[in-house]
């Protein structure tokens, strides 16, 4: 059991510090797919392309880091300023959230609450966009 965790914990460390800027720009695009079929399903007012359209928002959002030249910036001060890593757990936990608050509203058949939530996450995308990646 033991051997089987650290197996699995090296292997995950393994795939984290090799993820590159090709690869959060392929899940960025994942990700701007996945807002536009939720969109699509409040226009259709149909459940399940919002419910798709989220979960696969909220699967691919814990794969995105910062990738390994940000993450090992060794200049302390500019590591400190850029704060990359803290601020990119935040807005990931945000959205998984509210996305999650968004299937469960709409579904529950309130989708202007649910729409307004459709609207925070956006925000959060526009923030950290804004802030981390200099838009």
């Amino acid at each position: 059991m033991k051997k089987a965790f650290i197996i699995l914990t090296i292997s995950s460390s393994l795939m984290m510090a090799s993820y590159t800027q090709e690869d959060r720009i392929k899940d960025m695009q994942i990700m701007a797919g996945a807002m536009q079929d939720i969109q699509n399903g409040f226009f259709y007012n149909n459940f399940d392309m919002i419910k798709a359209g989220g979960i696969l928002l909220t699967d691919t959002i814990v794969k995105i880091e910062p990738p390994l030249e940000e993450r090992e910036e060794t200049d302390v001060m500019t590591r400190f300023l850029n704060n990359k890593v803290k601020m990119t757990n935040s807005t990931k936990n945000k959205i998984k959230k509210k996305t999650q608050t968004m299937i469960e509203r709409f579904r529950d058949g309130d989708p202007t609450q649910a729409l307004q939530n459709f609207t925070k996450i956006t925000k959060e995308c526009m923030r950290c966009h804004t802030q981390l990646r200099k838009w």
